[in-house]
């Protein structure tokens, strides 16, 4: 095996961790004092609720399609938290189960009648705004107590938002590539004809999947507002292309149920360092979204170019 053919596949496995080394390694040197316990903790906390709701996303990319709704569930999630959950703990639970029994109806819908997942995403997402505005018109709402508590625990040894990336990058890799729902997802993915002719029941695994990205939409909204301590209907309306651009940089494909729940995760940390580097150099915001998508181009380019070399050494 040349050398060329060792490199290609590892590459492209640790891309999405280079491209994270590199932004740490650069907030770092523009910032001295965030190379500390606190630091870390500050530049990493906004990440929480991004790697969940970007699992979401890869959740649904396994089987080949695409959630344009995740950034207005995730909100709806912290206005349940923040609206009902506090004084009414039971309505809110079942609020949350209600609104995973709906994700899954969707998939097992789009499954059933054949729809394209953008289509019945995006009209899901008016459904989830919706609602969030009824249940909070105006900012507002306050956290429960013990969901503060928990966001603010200071973790020994490493801090909270590494132990919380850890974790889910280890549940994700458990449920996408070591257990035989996810060879499933994933071969859905690649190819339903295959697992329909094997007598697989399709409906049923597609709203499995979309209830799994239900659940981690209920994880996002609920460590957000544990985070913010109160919520809005817009609160998480950015976190529908950011998940979707997160999963990408850590190898998702749009086709094919390629995904990578380690590198989801190192993705969207990788897009909120972004976020911190800009403002450490001082960048207005107007200009930061525009810089943000540069990077991620980058980065894209450079994966693009380690696919192109992966191909060549499959033709040799």
């Amino acid at each position: 095996m040349t050398a060329e053919r060792r490199w290609g596949p590892l590459l492209h496995a640790l891309l999405p961790a280079l491209a994270l080394a590199l932004l740490l390694g650069a907030v770092f040197w523009r910032q001295p004092r965030a190379m500390s316990y606190f630091g870390v903790n500050l530049l990493l906390n906004v990440a929480i609720p991004v790697m969940f709701a970007t699992l979401a996303q890869m959740m649904v990319l396994a089987v080949s399609d695409l959630d344009l709704s995740i950034g207005p569930f995730v909100s709806l999630v912290a206005c349940i938290g923040a609206a009902v959950l506090p004084e009414q703990p039971l309505l809110g639970i079942a609020a949350l189960v209600a609104a995973v029994g709906a994700y899954a109806l969707a998939g097992a819908v789009i499954e059933w009648r054949r729809l394209p997942s953008i289509v019945v995403t995006l009209g899901l997402s008016f459904v989830w705004l919706g609602c969030a505005v009824l249940l909070l018109p105006t900012p507002g709402g306050t956290a429960p107590s013990w969901l503060q508590a928990a966001m603010r625990f200071k973790t020994p040894g490493l801090p909270l938002p590494v132990w919380i990336a850890l974790a889910a990058a280890g549940l994700g890799h458990l449920l996408i590539t070591r257990s035989a729902f996810g060879a499933l997802a994933r071969g859905l993915g690649g190819n339903a004809a295959a697992l329909a002719r094997a007598g697989w029941p399709l409906v049923r695994i597609r709203a499995g999947v979309y209830a799994l990205a239900g659940l981690f939409g209920v994880c996002a909204g609920l460590l957000l507002v544990g985070q913010t301590t109160s919520a809005d209907a817009n609160i998480a309306s950015r976190y529908t292309l950011v998940s979707i651009a997160a999963a990408i940089l850590g190898g998702a494909q749009f086709t094919g149920g390629v995904v990578s729940p380690v590198g989801a995760v190192i993705g969207a940390m990788t897009m909120t360092l972004a976020a911190s580097f800009l403002t450490f150099l001082n960048i207005a915001p107007d200009w930061q979204i525009g810089m943000q998508g540069l990077i991620l181009i980058l980065v894209l380019g450079l994966r693009a170019a380690v696919d192109r070399l992966e191909h060549r050494e499959a033709r040799a």
